[in-house]
């Protein structure tokens, strides 16, 4: 984890080194002005002497300038390099995330990822500035005002030497505590920004259910969690700060009964005593500073954890070494293929199925919720990879296939595609970044979009909110149906992707994807027996096998399933969902 984690410092690392130097020399000037002020009390205003008064206090002026210079500078450095490995975090994470398969996204709640780019990130960002900062000043300030003190008196040493180790104990104690529950905390983070995400990219549903109240006990009880977790830490916490100022209230006692007795002694002077109160407070203070660090650091070990596992994550499906970039046609084998998720049941979701379309061919493909319709688009564009068996496109193994030549020509149109905030045209353009304003249009002429987009008061530059909100779900559909065609795909799979479609927009999309682009393998994943039948083949699903596989009208004489869907649908016009409740419907 440290080793993935200090890579990410990169560029900033010579900001990293100089920080602590400009640290240690600021320490330095810090323990000798204690120092220097006793030669001012006991040279200087005791004995009557203004030369020295003014002598040494000019020289506690000149170090106490040059110490806030040199924190000043510390301050700086510390600040872009720890920002910097931020950055550097995130972006690590962000750009493995771009790699992950479907299959590592699984093991990863959206939340999750969220939470570590953000909050893991930023307690790693403060770790790595206290690491930079107070871990160099404060071992080196209590080491330096130690040496100081036995220098001025060793005997007067020894009191402050049992107290510090008397709250190092404490604090010990407590930090091992504290540690144990900030490490449940990030877990709870994760719960609470799930629950955040999921009301926020649902608020129509949740709205249009009148189920706030609901959201909001949902939230609470997350939010509580975090709250109780906080709240137990904290109290804990709150123990060292009255612990530390017994200690040291004690310490500054016990150094004036026993330090005034040597003062009358006059094995101690004035100036002196002055010096051990100040260095015995930068003592405690740098304890507690040390103490800090400890809890920051327990923090940020949980969070640095998360971050690494998902900067190490090594996607299930990367390219090939000598990756085949030509793909000669749109002809698609499924041979013998068997198909599980990992972390799942370790159930197959597709069993044995023996598929081949030639390219140029349309396909249909219906069946039943959980039947594996996407699960078997999944593999054509390697998302998933097979269990047993093999997928070719144009002839070749997808597994021997370069990623970006074999998803730039294999276009996947979900029923729930995404729009992104911008215009018509830089949506459109995802397909194709190169692609002119009339080639777009033409897109969305076979998409039957154009109809819509020409009403628009601005066209093709209307602007698409977040999610293409404010267009229906039809008019979204046939935009990303024209955004995968700008590709000009070897194959196009609409996955159940004109279903908020009426009838007479579904049937002028497939006429028009056949009379455009008929050398374009196409596959149709769709519930309406109307969106199917004109295709050469259809493919019939039932529980990840393969119940039937041959014309509409072939299909009809001998497949039950297929029969019954046709029947349903012909006497109510009912879509068909799942064959497990077929006799129900029927009967």
């Amino acid at each position: 984890m440290l080793k993935t984690l200090l890579k990410q410092i990169g560029q900033y690392r010579w900001a990293a080194i100089l920080t602590p130097i400009f640290i240690l020399l600021e320490v330095l000037l810090d323990v000798f002005i204690p120092y220097v002020t006793a030669w001012l009390i006991d040279l200087g205003i005791n004995a009557g002497n203004m030369d020295n008064v003014l002598r040494y206090g000019g020289l506690m002026l000149v170090m106490a300038f040059l110490s806030l210079a040199m924190g000043i500078l510390a301050g700086r450095f510390v600040a872009y390099a720890s920002t910097g490995f931020a950055a550097n975090l995130r972006k690590a994470m962000y750009r493995n995330i771009q790699r992950f398969a479907f299959s590592d996204i699984d093991k990863y709640s959206t939340s999750g990822l969220v939470t570590r780019m953000t909050t893991d990130v930023s307690n790693l960002q403060n770790a790595f500035q206290m690491i930079l900062r107070v871990s160099i000043r404060a071992p080196f300030s209590m080491l330096s005002s130690i040496v100081m003190c036995f220098v001025i008196s060793g005997r007067m040493s020894l009191i402050f030497i049992i107290a510090a180790v008397v709250l190092a104990v404490v604090l010990t104690l407590v930090i091992r505590r504290v540690s144990e529950t900030f490490a449940r905390v990030f877990k709870q983070y994760d719960v609470m920004n799930g629950a955040i995400q999921e009301n926020v990219s649902a608020i129509r549903v949740v709205k249009a259910f009148v189920r706030e109240d609901y959201e909001n006990q949902k939230f609470e009880l997350a939010a509580r969690g975090l709250y109780q977790l906080y709240v137990k830490a904290e109290s804990l916490m709150a123990i060292t700060h009255p612990a530390m100022n017994l200690v040291v209230y004690g310490c500054i006692i016990a150094i004036s009964w026993f330090g005034a007795q040597l003062v009358v002694g006059g094995e101690l002077t004035t100036g002196q005593l002055t010096s051990l109160f100040t260095y015995v407070m930068s003592i405690f203070m740098s304890l507690m500073m040390l103490s800090m660090i400890f809890v920051q650091i327990t923090m940020s070990a949980a969070s640095g954890k998360r971050v690494a596992e998902v900067i190490n994550e090594v996607p299930d499906i990367v390219n090939p070494a000598d990756a085949d970039t030509n793909i000669p046609d749109g002809s698609i084998d499924l041979n013998h293929v068997s198909f599980a998720y990992k972390g799942g049941s370790g159930e197959y979701a597709l069993h044995d199925i023996d598929l081949h379309i030639a390219s140029g061919e349309t396909i249909g493909i219906i069946g039943g919720t959980g039947s594996g319709k996407s699960s078997l688009i999944n593999l054509i564009s390697r998302l998933y990879d097979v269990s047993r068996g093999t997928v070719q496109v144009g002839g070749k193994d997808v597994r021997t296939l370069d990623l970006d030549s074999l998803r730039g020509n294999v276009s996947v149109v979900l029923q729930k595609n995404v729009l992104f905030s911008g215009t018509i045209l830089d949506n459109l353009r995802w397909g194709n970044t190169e692609a002119t304003e009339d080639e777009c249009r033409e897109a969305c002429r076979i998409a039957c979009a154009d109809e819509f987009i020409e009403q628009m008061p601005d066209g093709y530059q209307t602007r698409i909110e977040q999610g293409g909100t404010n267009v229906s779900g039809g008019q979204r559909q046939r935009l990303c149906i024209a955004r995968a065609l700008l590709k000009r795909p070897l194959v196009l799979i609409l996955d159940d992707s004109t279903s908020a479609c009426d009838n007479a927009t579904d049937a002028r999309i497939r006429q028009q994807l056949c009379d455009d682009v008929p050398q374009m393998t196409r596959i149709i994943i769709a519930q309406r027996i109307s969106s199917l039948k004109d295709c050469d083949r259809i493919l019939v699903l039932d529980n990840g096998r393969m119940s039937g596989w041959d014309t509409h009208e072939g299909l009809l004489k001998t497949n039950t399933i297929y029969q019954e869907i046709c029947a349903i649908q012909d006497e109510d016009g009912g879509d068909f969902d799942a064959p497990q409740g077929r006799k129900e419907d029927a009967q």
